[in-house]
């Protein structure tokens, strides 16, 4: 049995490219997009642990690529969320507005922060969304 590396979240540099780490780039993607698309949210969840488990993907470029992935997921949802008549506006902008100001915050922190305390916070909210949703 193959032993399996501890991955370095303190790494810098890139993601690993190559033919098999495309297959599981396409494979998180689709996850991402049954996970956005199903549930209305949630790729990130899914998108940031497959950057840094199967891409190996430094953790903070794991965080910051996952927006990139779960924009144009976010956007093709939500027409067809509109296009089925689950789409309210009337909440929909003003949270907007908010998700807007929230995600310049976070980038500025996700800068400030070392990597060890951007896994902590994001294993953090995972499981208290987790814990949420069971419970409540």
């Amino acid at each position: 049995m193959k032993k399996q590396k501890n991955i370095d979240i303190n790494r810098k540099e890139g993601c690993n490219c190559n033919k098999k780490v495309n297959l599981y780039a396409v494979l998180t993607g689709v996850s991402a997009g049954i996970v956005n698309g199903l549930f209305g949210g949630g790729g990130g969840m899914i998108v940031v642990p497959m950057l840094i488990y199967l891409l190996k993907c430094p953790n903070k470029k794991a965080h910051a690529t996952a927006i990139m992935i779960i924009l144009p997921i976010s956007l093709v949802s939500g027409l067809f969320y509109s296009a089925f008549g689950n789409l309210d506006l009337s909440v929909g902008i003003p949270a907007t507005i908010g998700v807007v100001a929230g995600g310049v915050a976070g980038a500025f922190l996700l800068s400030k922060l070392s990597s060890k305390w951007v896994m902590i916070v994001f294993a953090i909210v995972m499981a208290a969304a987790g814990i949420k949703m069971l419970v409540f």
